[in-house]
């Protein structure tokens, strides 16, 4: 079972070097967590992102973390401090958020488990930094400027680390992982809706693999 860190931790390994890529997932029916975490796993994808967008996502979380324990299961789409207490409760070993609030942002870190509150613009950067948090979702990826907005924050803020989410596939993530201040991407692209649907897990397993050797 891997360990991570907490976003204001100097010690290592934090939830960005856990993989180059991770995967950003969509649970309608909370039988196929389980398989699905175990093909992303074997594919070399251990950091999961479940996000709270359908009702099964909460009970996808619990048997991840419960029957899979190779893998690092954070919940996504974290809104309210309700959902962080409600996912940390059910096993989440990290969450992510698409925006951040101060009232968000003080739930997330006193849950005890790493966060990476979102950030689109330079001033939320700078007013996380301000409250010590150097790792953030950088979201919506590619609708706010991609890899030239991120490489241009690199130097006057060298000591934010993002992961970038949000338009990204197999042929934009090698541009952002090349950068400095990006420890690693999320995607969905390991889990074509066909393959989901067929639960064709060699598939994800396969596609994983490819996303693994991004690094």
């Amino acid at each position: 079972m891997a360990a991570v860190t907490s976003a204001t931790s100097s010690a290592s390994p934090s939830v960005l070097d856990l993989a180059p890529v991770i995967p950003v997932v969509v649970i309608d029916d909370a039988d196929d967590a389980v398989p699905m975490a175990r093909a992303l796993v074997a594919g070399g994808l251990p950091a999961i992102e479940v996000t709270l967008r359908t009702p099964a996502a909460p009970a996808a979380i619990q048997a991840i973390a419960e029957e899979v324990p190779e893998a690092v299961v954070g919940a996504g789409t974290v809104l309210a401090p309700e959902q962080v207490e409600a996912s940390v409760a059910a096993g989440a070993r990290f969450l992510v958020s698409p925006g951040w609030t101060d009232r968000l942002l003080g739930a997330m870190r006193a849950s005890g488990v790493p966060f990476l509150p979102g950030v689109s613009t330079t001033s939320e950067v700078v007013a996380l930094l301000e409250h010590g948090v150097t790792e953030m979702k950088f979201f919506p990826a590619e609708a706010a400027g991609g890899t030239a907005y991120l490489r241009s924050l690199a130097s006057p803020l060298p000591q934010a680390r993002f992961c970038p989410t949000g338009g990204i596939d197999a042929s934009r993530a090698p541009g952002y992982l090349a950068l400095p201040n990006v420890g690693c991407v999320g995607g969905t692209w390991m889990l074509p809706p066909d393959a989901i649907a067929a639960r064709d897990w060699a598939r994800v397993t396969d596609l994983a693999r490819e996303a693994a050797a991004l690094r």
